[in-house]
């Protein structure tokens, strides 16, 4: 079946004017008036230096990006000489357990006492996090026992040997901003009061694979001896 002339002329001046709009409309996507950025221009206002960019005032910085907190940012002295600690908060304890590394050069300057108070909640919100990123390499108790070591990649040292036991949270903290090694940093993925949570977690494990009858509270010992399904049994009763 043919169609008549004057509707094929119809269609053919439709199908002229629909791409002559959509391809106006590219072309003005294309020629926004916009800088792009580091880009030289012109002039921007009464300015003509031939840049589309302004620096920053001096003096100013970014909400959120101050970061004067030193040992908070950083896990490192703020203003101290090796062996030397000049942190406001436990300077002898500091200075003590940096002289227990004296002879472990990478693990001096750094902080041995959290930046803020260690409560229930931020080891479990340490743990969570642990668990999500570090127990993959580090395994769930931390001897480098995770998945992918399992599967062909270099295993991670173990945090509890003696080098890690004795090392300043500072140190953990550094290296999970900073990576060492094979690992990478991971301070895109973490924020640092979970970074300092997560060293209080490391901590915890450390306590955990070393601790004696002693160190478990009194009227705690009683549940040592119970297997996991009892406790989660009687768990399930106090809830009812």
């Amino acid at each position: 079946m043919r169609l008549p002339v004057f509707k094929k002329t119809t269609l053919l001046v439709l199908l002229v004017v629909a791409t002559a709009v959509s391809n106006a409309c590219r072309q003005d996507m294309h020629d926004q008036p916009k800088y792009r950025p580091l880009r030289p221009v012109e002039q921007v206002g009464t300015i003509n230096d031939g840049r589309s960019a302004r620096p920053a005032i001096e003096g100013t910085v970014a909400r959120g990006e101050l970061k004067d907190d030193v040992e908070f940012y950083t896990g490192k002295l703020a203003g101290s000489n090796q062996n030397t600690a000049t942190s406001s908060t436990g300077a002898a304890s500091q200075t003590t357990d940096q002289s227990a590394a004296a002879g472990t050069p990478e693990l001096q300057g750094f902080v041995t006492e959290f930046p803020f108070q260690i409560t229930e909640n931020d080891l479990n919100l340490g743990q969570e996090r642990f668990n999500i990123y570090c127990s993959v390499c580090h395994g769930p108790l931390g001897d480098g026992g995770g998945m992918i070591p399992k599967r062909g990649f270099r295993k991670p040292p173990s945090y509890h040997d003696d080098r890690l036991r004795k090392a300043p949270v500072g140190y953990f903290f550094d290296v999970i901003t900073n990576g060492f090694g094979n690992m990478p940093d991971y301070s895109a993925q973490i924020e640092p009061i979970d970074r300092w949570r997560i060293v209080a977690y490391i901590r915890a494990l450390q306590l955990s694979q070393s601790a004696t009858i002693a160190d478990v509270p009194q009227d705690k010992r009683g549940e040592l001896n119970k297997k996991p399904e009892q406790q989660e049994g009687e768990g399930t009763h106090k809830a009812r």
